[in-house]
């Protein structure tokens, strides 16, 4: 089944990936298999709610047309995740794609295991059927440590070794991320803790709130730099973080830079799959508004290419597939005032103080984004458009410079908003009945160019 099919609810997304109904959230195990990228994610297949939680799975062969399988991961009877497949990834060992997951049983209080899933049959492009192993690969946290939040492993190489790293939270409130060492994926040893809460350049990019890292996921970058990226928990997600730096020789992680990963209120649970000369990244947009009578919650992003300048600020910008489900020709190209389509990808480029206004109520309320290129700041302004929780406008800080570049993806109710390539801001927006999709651009010298998304064709 294709996603781009017209949903019934014009706030549903067409072109991102989320199951054709009830609950969605974390991205899981993004993975490249006989020409085929393979995305798993966090599903309740009964209800739009987070329980019975479940491994869905879609592929693609262009990041464009994505198309639904069997579920892969299904909670097992008295096993170590009857009571949910959580978070985790999937590895190539030994020719057979293999899940790495966090199992949960009745009893668990925020502590899980580390299971294992292989595919029946690798020969299978689809990936169709999983079957998973009795026994966890680890059971709980290493002893004499006070670990009271213990999920979602990420393995990754590391000079011809492979690791694999374990979100972790403390009973005094300190977040960390663990080590493992788990060359032989069914023989896993504690290797310590990578970081922790304590060191100063996370307290200085995440201050004291989170007493959790979850879904750490950490990549290499073609310079030789690597980039830890994390979801901060405090009792509840709360948002994300990246940090930048190297691993010592003892594989501890030096960070030297971090900050916010994405600006907005509706992004958590990142991952990312590390491809030779990039690496791109997922991550989960939640419902901001009550669900009500909606039978489906939960969206993956459009994936990001991301990777860090020189200064340790991170690089993001959308993958150049996604220009595969721009229409044939652009439906602007030049400042004005036009009709917007329901999905779109717009471009504008000002070297003044610009606003770029994207909806309208009926009461003349704006949803804009303000460009100051002299300030190095765009804001996001949507204050006539509640949410559940209250929230002033979202300010973004960007060095300085004679030209500021927004480029904004929108589908449905998924906004995702991406500044120049150093900043990405991911907000859910529910139009009502009476509200008016309507591009308005004000300000000197701006350049505008915007396309409808529409199906890919073949080929």
């Amino acid at each position: 089944m294709s996603l781009a099919a017209p949903p019934q609810d014009p706030h549903a997304p067409r072109f991102r990936v989320r199951p054709p109904a009830h609950w969605m959230n974390d991205p899981n195990g993004p993975f490249r298999w006989r020409g085929r990228y393979h995305l798993f994610y966090q599903h309740n297949p009964d209800a739009p709610v987070h329980a019975n939680v479940h491994w869905g799975h879609a592929s693609s062969p262009d990041l464009a047309r994505w198309e639904h399988h069997p579920i892969a991961l299904t909670p097992t009877p008295g096993g170590p995740d009857e009571a949910g497949c959580w978070s985790g990834c999937v590895v190539d060992d030994g020719g057979v794609p293999t899940a790495v997951y966090t199992g949960v049983d009745r009893h668990h209080t925020g502590l899980g295991a580390v299971c294992l899933a292989r595919a029946a049959d690798p020969e299978d492009p689809a990936l169709a059927e999983w079957t998973p192993l009795p026994t966890p690969v680890v059971t709980g946290p290493p002893e004499g440590l006070d670990v009271t939040m213990f999920r979602d492993p990420f393995v990754f190489r590391h000079e011809g070794r492979r690791w694999a790293l374990v979100g972790a939270g403390h009973a005094d409130g300190t977040p960390s991320v663990l080590l493992y060492d788990c060359d032989d994926l069914t023989d896993w040893r504690f290797a310590g803790v990578l970081l922790d809460g304590h060191d100063p350049a996370a307290r200085a990019a995440f201050g004291d709130r989170a007493t959790g890292w979850e879904c750490p996921q950490l990549y290499a970058t073609g310079g030789g730099e690597w980039v830890l990226v994390l979801s901060l928990w405090d009792g509840h997600p709360w948002t994300t973080g990246y940090l930048t730096g190297h691993l010592d020789t003892d594989l501890r992680f030096a960070a030297r830079a971090g900050g916010r990963l994405d600006h907005g209120r509706d992004f958590y649970a990142p991952t990312v799959l590390q491809e030779p000369g990039r690496v791109l990244m997922w991550g989960w947009s939640w419902e901001a508004r009550d669900q009500g009578d909606a039978d489906w919650a939960g969206v993956l992003t459009a994936p990001r290419v991301v990777d860090v300048h020189p200064d340790g600020a991170l690089r993001v910008s959308p993958a150049p597939e996604l220009d595969r489900l721009r229409a044939a020709e652009p439906f602007v190209t030049a400042p004005g005032r036009v009709a917007l389509p329901d999905a779109y990808d717009l471009t504008v480029s000002a070297r003044g103080r610009t606003t770029v206004s994207l909806l309208r109520s009926a009461a003349g309320a704006e949803l804009t984004v303000l460009l100051d290129p002299d300030a190095g700041t765009v804001t996001l302004d949507r204050d006539a458009w509640p949410r559940r929780e209250a929230g002033a406008p979202v300010v973004v800080q960007v060095p300085a410079g004679e030209e500021l570049t927004v480029r904004v993806l929108v589908d449905g109710s998924l906004y995702e908003l991406f500044v120049g390539d150093r900043a990405m801001i991911t907000e859910r927006v529910y139009r009502r009945a009476d509200d008016v999709g309507e591009l308005d651009v004000t300000g000197p010298d701006a350049t505008v160019t915007g396309w409808a998304l529409v199906p890919p064709t073949r080929g």
